[in-house]
């Protein structure tokens, strides 16, 4: 027999994207009715774990393909001045939940680690011509840059062993970077929302059905184990589920939703775990893409700190699979065909056979060659350290473009219902790191009015003193927003004299 449940706000999927929103929301009304399904057992089992993602605070600190290089040889640089502002106040309310103590210790899920930017001789040109763009810029004031090989072997000591003093190499150093473990994030926001009233989380829980009415939608939620399915009646619907998001707003049959496909893709890291190998690199150590790779190829070596424990990932390493989800099935990409979407799918196929002879090319990878990449960062690496680990999907975005038929994006999308009543979020990196961003814009876009409200206007102050326009303009707000997260995270400098070693 069906139950019929009535909600204000339905979040389908339990990653970063849904506890982030779901939590905003209960902030700025505690009385609204909210219901999280995830079809896993689990929270953050899909993207936001963290083996299935880099963990990198991202905030165009080292990001090379942040700053691209114009033909006359300039560096744009507003694209990592939007993502590290946006990073800024994703940090302004982890620290407001963590003042309140909704979240009882920062230290559970982000960590200081530097932020570096590693190039060969071919591309010292760009990175100093980088370094002096970003630099004047208050947000990346503390950035600094060397060719010299003593700071080399101070910035990133495990990478310069077995290289000739004679080798060219440049580096651009943020010592205030951050290690983010989305995972362990996305699992105290929903145990704080599962402490609110009227809030539930509910795993194994699969949306079955997505049907629009005069009042909002009828959500249909199975659940797995038993098999018995429940009806949701609610006034705003959120799909926040990773790769399925793309199925799921098909379901919706939203006008909105017409024309968008998906391109997935799979990746691997090569991982190590012996102390005496992770001790010796502190960083995440972002280089260039080889030419002609798509920016999801960005080799990195990353430390990363899970439930405390250090750790080193260096990838990625793309494949291919037809799953959206890494828990999904391969007749993912299949089903998700449509009329409306086949042409934009087939003109990106036909205009991405580089990318496709890229992915071929990272499947047919053996081992040994997979070690040779990483022995381009870390000369001295052994097989016998480092494991493949599997990491999460990626479901690229492929939307209609008058010109071309169809593109391929590699950032995230906000598709929502002209009337506000649904949202779904698609694509990919950097989409954890700026997620508070994201959830913002949904929530002035679907709550208008709301939005608007003193009572919400007063809410949204209290949690956010300076928002990303403030930020990227104003240098001295900056700096006070940035100190004062930093001091709430537990990310303070230690010395008298404040330095910029972390305690």
């Amino acid at each position: 027999m069906t139950q019929n449940e009535a909600v204000d706000v339905v979040l389908v999927g339990a990653g970063i994207m849904s506890a982030t929103l779901a939590v905003l929301l209960k902030e700025l009304d505690p009385s609204l009715r909210v219901e999280v399904v995830e079809a896993m057992d689990s929270g953050a089992a899909e993207s936001s774990n963290p083996w299935n993602n880099a963990g990198t605070g991202h905030a165009g600190l080292c990001e090379l393909n942040y700053t691209p290089q114009a033909a006359d040889g300039s560096i744009d640089i507003k694209k990592a001045v939007q993502i590290n502002t946006q990073f800024e106040v994703s940090k302004q309310f982890w620290a407001y939940l963590a003042a309140k103590g909704a979240i009882a210790s920062p230290k559970a899920f982000i960590s200081p680690v530097p932020h570096l930017s590693y190039v060969a001789e071919g591309g010292i040109g760009f990175l100093k011509k980088r370094f002096e763009s970003l630099k004047p810029h208050h947000a990346f004031a503390d950035m600094e840059y060397t060719e010299d090989h003593a700071k080399l072997v101070e910035w990133m000591p495990l990478m310069m062993d077995g290289r000739p003093a004679t080798e060219r190499l440049a580096a651009t150093r943020v010592a205030k970077g951050t290690d983010v473990n989305f995972g362990a994030l996305t699992n105290l926001l929903l145990g704080y929302l599962a402490t609110t009233a009227e809030a539930q989380v509910r795993y194994a829980s699969k949306v079955t059905g997505l049907a629009r009415h005069a009042g909002g939608w009828t959500v249909d939620v199975k659940d797995v184990r038993s098999g018995h399915t429940r009806q949701l009646e609610a006034r705003f619907v959120f799909l926040g589920a990773g790769g399925a998001a793309l199925p799921l707003l098909q379901m919706s049959g939203i006008e909105e939703s017409k024309g968008f496909g998906g391109f997935p893709v799979s990746g691997q890291w090569l991982r190590c775990d012996n102390p005496d190998i992770v001790n010796r690199h502190q960083a995440k150590v972002y280089s260039q893409a080889a030419v002609g790779s798509p920016p999801m190829s960005v080799p990195h070596l990353d430390t990363r700190v899970v439930d405390g424990k250090k750790s080193l990932l260096f990838g990625p390493y793309a494949g291919f699979t037809t799953k959206f989800l890494k828990h999904g099935s391969l007749l993912d990409l299949p089903l998700s065909v449509r009329v409306g979407n086949i042409g934009p799918m087939l003109a990106v196929a036909r205009d991405n056979m580089d990318l496709t002879r890229y992915l071929v090319s990272e499947v047919r990878q053996s081992m040994e060659q997979r070690l040779e990449s990483l022995r381009r960062f870390y000369p001295q690496a052994r097989a016998e350290d480092w494991r493949l680990e599997v990491a999460g999907q990626r479901v690229q975005i492929i939307k209609k473009d008058p010109k071309k038929g169809g593109v391929l994006q590699f950032g995230t999308e906000l598709v929502s219902a002209k009337d506000g009543s649904l949202a779904a979020l698609l694509g990919a990196s950097p989409g954890a790191s700026v997620t508070v961003s994201i959830m913002l814009e949904l929530i002035e876009r679907c709550f208008p009015e709301q939005y608007r409200s003193p009572a919400w206007t007063a809410k949204l102050q209290a949690m956010f003193p300076a928002r990303e326009k403030a930020l990227a303009t104003d240098a001295g707000l900056y700096r006070e927003v940035f100190d004062r997260s930093n001091a709430q995270l537990e990310l303070v400098p230690a010395g008298p004299t404040g330095g910029e070693r972390y305690a």
